[in-house]
């Protein structure tokens, strides 16, 4: 669905910033040093494309769940995805930690200039760097994001929202940004706060028309719409729905709805 250019990109700057700091330590520590980065970096990838699969799947069903004559039947599935995605995500955050605090190797004195004196380079904390570098974020945005839909998969419904909030804010550009204001829709949507979510999920249709989540969005805001008594916004969204994404599981979710409302 989506490439994690924000891990990755972590993990290529802590690499090089480690070389800038250490620039005398011999050839080989950093041959193995480039070859750990990336094998860490191939698993990082291969974990987040499973754990985007099933987002998906776990997104779909709660999408589903909306509807009573569903919800018996999917809440065993439901439960069990939730938590292979926690499971996923907790593999993510342990890995990008680990690149959070890296260990510099011991830095020897070079052949060349043999009167430079030996001296032992100490840990680099994740401190440290924002104190050298402070233009860098200390959480990617994969954690940043993660650590949000985690309070939402355990119903921390308030955590979730300042979490997405936060994200929006500090990673308004990157690939994730969309499905933040999503999530902060549904958090607040689960708050009973159906004001803001209808604003998030306009937003995201409104600013992100290709994206993926559109469908879900404008369904999510008839819903809102009609919880808050704007029958006629209700049906404006979930008609969109119905028209612009025809083959959409919303789109039949919509219809559902409107019999309903009618």
């Amino acid at each position: 669905m989506r490439k994690q250019a924000g891990s990755r990109g972590s993990v290529a700057l802590m690499a090089g910033t480690m070389l800038w700091l250490a620039g005398c330590a011999n050839h080989a520590d950093f041959v193995e040093m480039r070859d750990h980065v990336a094998t860490v970096s191939k698993s990082q990838d291969q974990d987040q494309k499973r754990l985007d699969s099933l987002q998906r799947r776990l997104e779909s069903l709660e999408r589903m769940k909306d509807s009573e004559s569903t919800r018996q039947k999917l809440d065993p599935k439901f439960e069990e995805l939730s938590a292979r995605v926690q499971k996923l995500e907790g593999r993510l955050a342990k890995s990008e930690e680990t690149f959070g605090s890296p260990v510099m190797p011991k830095v020897e004195p070079s052949q060349s200039d043999p009167a430079r004196p030996s001296k032992p380079q100490k840990p680099v904390s994740a401190a440290d760097m924002q104190t050298m570098m402070p233009g860098v974020p200390t959480i990617t945005p994969t954690s940043a994001f993660n650590l949000a839909y985690n309070d939402y998969l355990n119903g921390k419904y308030d955590l979730a929202v300042t979490g997405f909030q936060r994200f929006v804010k500090d990673f308004p550009g990157t690939s994730l940004t969309p499905n933040a204001y999503y999530w902060l829709g549904e958090a607040s949507y689960q708050q009973k706060d159906y004001v803001r979510a209808m604003q998030s999920f306009e937003y995201l249709s409104a600013e992100y028309p290709g994206n993926e989540k559109v469908p879900a969005a404008l369904f999510k805001s008839g819903l809102a719409a009609g919880e808050t008594g704007d029958l006629a916004k209700s049906k404006k969204n979930l008609k969109r729905v119905i028209e612009e994404f025809p083959a959409s599981d919303e789109a039949k979710l919509a219809k559902n709805k409107l019999a309903e409302i009618r």
